[in-house]
């Protein structure tokens, strides 16, 4: 593993919906540059300059993990992450209590 991969990728959506692993620095800062010039905002340059230092060993991946989420974030494509919970409680949680209420007596 190299310095500038992110210790758990970040899952974004792209083109129709497509979940994509982004799992370094190199990968972040490959997108960003492809970002179109007319939408690129603050987030998308406090990004790109941090992916690009990771990548220079300047600064660690998971700083620049942050930046990339938080651009992420702000641009509404980010997957969403699976939930074990329902209702209050997780899977297993239910899973188990409903075989105890049907457990033979």
């Amino acid at each position: 593993m190299d310095r500038s991969s992110f210790e758990k990728p970040v899952t974004i959506l792209t083109g129709l919906g497509s979940p994509t692993k982004i799992e370094s620095a190199a990968e972040a800062y490959a997108l960003l540059a492809d970002w179109p010039s007319t939408s690129r905002t603050a987030a998308h340059d406090i990004a790109a300059k941090a992916c690009r230092a990771a990548m220079d060993g300047e600064i660690d991946a998971e700083t620049a993990r942050a930046t990339f989420v938080a651009f992420a974030r702000r641009n509404d494509l980010l997957a969403p992450q699976p939930s074990s919970t329902v209702a209050g409680g997780t899977v297993i949680d239910w899973a188990t209590r409903w075989q105890r209420v049907n457990a033979p007596a």
